[in-house]
């Protein structure tokens, strides 16, 4: 099926058109495919004014998504809040530091929620009835929570080792869950087989390429609340790599159409040390990714082989960015770090970019007083597992004031104690 837009799909690679269809690699050069547009049709219905007309939600950015004509979306995803993390930035020196909170994003508290609105929109349009994922977790969630609320049925193929919570928390919306004793890596390439076989809209296989472009309302949504002004710098935590290339996409696209002032703006790559292949490339200097295998409590993230990685390593150097990854140690301080200073519960993604950007700060790759934004892309709700065993059960006591001054006393002698064997370690 196809029908008139004022975009099309288009090689990355030879620059072939297709125009619009399930489709997602090049038959001409086997290279993926990206969503072009006519931006000369389109200067007059994105404007500054028009946008802020619009719904506050990722839809008001409707004319630059590549959505069937007269589309009408069902829910309001995306418009996440731009907030300044003084506190996070004060104990990094960092004076202009901003968190892109998508732990907050509807309807299942991820960045995901926005890509697959956009695929989903397509997957109506080109007919099919039945829509499908191989997922890490956060797409698992979004595709089957706006399945049910657009009268899809849908079927999810996840990773055997999940977090319990992202699996209850797809299973709740009725989807098929499929569990695959294999990696991330190996369930994709299982939908891939799947979607050559069945007529369903596998969102990141067939569809890719538009539910892709959702990720770049995360770049326009930055822009807009800081002004209508670039930032200096964005941390982005990396999976597919995807997001990264598509935020950069979506400032290049504003410049092009003159909503904001032209700037150099560097893209920082976040990922766990435990699977790093995009940052271990970047470090090396290598164009290309050399494979791993994941192991990291960062589940989100895991995906040893990315589809996107090589643009993401593009992306990333052409900006004059670098990437960093950080130990699972390291991914649950920088969680507990971001809850204690700005009362923001993460998930380990977040943990990864919080991490990673204390890194960058210490080795003043980003300088204190640049404006950066860290892009916060799941909820810590999902990832409560890593945490177990961090905190201790405490007691009850009665419901008496003399008690809980006893208490109080107690809480006090073990606080003293405390920095007594810590003051006798320092001076040994």
């Amino acid at each position: 099926m196809t029908f008139t837009t004022n975009y099309e799909l288009r090689c990355r690679d030879c620059g072939k058109g297709w125009g619009n269809q399930p489709k997602s690699i090049c038959e001409d050069c086997f290279s993926p495919l990206e969503v072009s547009y006519d931006y000369d049709a389109l200067r007059a219905a994105f404007s500054r004014d028009k946008i802020a007309q619009g719904p506050p939600s990722m839809w008001r950015y409707s004319a630059l998504l590549p959505l069937p004509p007269d589309y009408n979306p069902v829910l309001p995803a995306g418009f996440t809040p731009l907030l300044r993390a003084s506190r996070l930035g004060n104990q990094w020196g960092a004076s202009h530091l901003f968190l892109k909170n998508d732990a907050v994003c509807v309807p299942t508290l991820s960045f995901k929620d926005r890509v697959v609105a956009v695929a989903l929109a397509q997957a109506r349009a080109f007919g099919f009835d039945t829509v499908a994922c191989s997922s890490t977790g956060n797409l698992a969630n979004s595709v089957a929570a706006q399945a049910a609320r657009n009268g899809f049925k849908s079927w999810i193929f996840i990773p055997g080792d999940l977090e319990p919570a992202k699996i209850i928390g797809t299973q709740v919306f009725g989807a098929k869950l499929v569990r695959i004793a294999g990696s991330y890596d190996q369930v994709n390439r299982l939908c891939s087989q799947i979607a050559d076989e069945r007529h369903w809209g596998f969102v990141n296989v067939n569809l890719r390429p538009y539910y892709a472009e959702g990720s770049k309302t995360v770049g326009f949504e930055i822009a807009e609340q800081l002004g209508w002004r670039l930032p200096d710098n964005v941390v982005v935590p990396m999976a597919g790599g995807s997001l990264i290339t598509k935020i950069k996409k979506a400032f290049t696209e504003l410049i092009e159409l003159n909503l904001v002032e032209p700037k150099p703006v560097k893209f920082f790559g976040a990922q766990a040390t435990g699977c790093s292949p995009i940052s271990a490339a970047v470090k090396c200097g290598n164009s290309e990714i050399d494979p791993q295998k994941p192991s990291t409590i960062a589940r989100s993230l895991a995906i040893g082989n990315p589809a996107d990685g090589h643009y993401a390593i593009q992306a990333i150097g052409k900006s004059g960015g670098w990437a960093e990854d950080v130990s699972d140690p390291e991914i649950v301080d920088s969680i507990q770090l971001l809850a204690q200073t700005e009362g923001i519960f993460t998930e380990t993604a977040g943990g990864v970019t919080v991490g990673c950007a204390r890194k960058l700060y210490r080795q003043d790759r980003i300088l204190p007083e640049e404006t950066t934004v860290l892009c916060i892309t799941g909820n810590g709700l999902k990832t409560t597992d890593v945490l177990f065993g961090k905190y201790a059960e405490e007691n009850a006591i009665p419901p008496k004031l003399a008690e809980f001054n006893r208490y109080m006393e107690a809480g006090e002698d073990s606080l003293a104690q405390t920095r007594g064997e810590v003051a006798e370690t320092v001076e040994v």
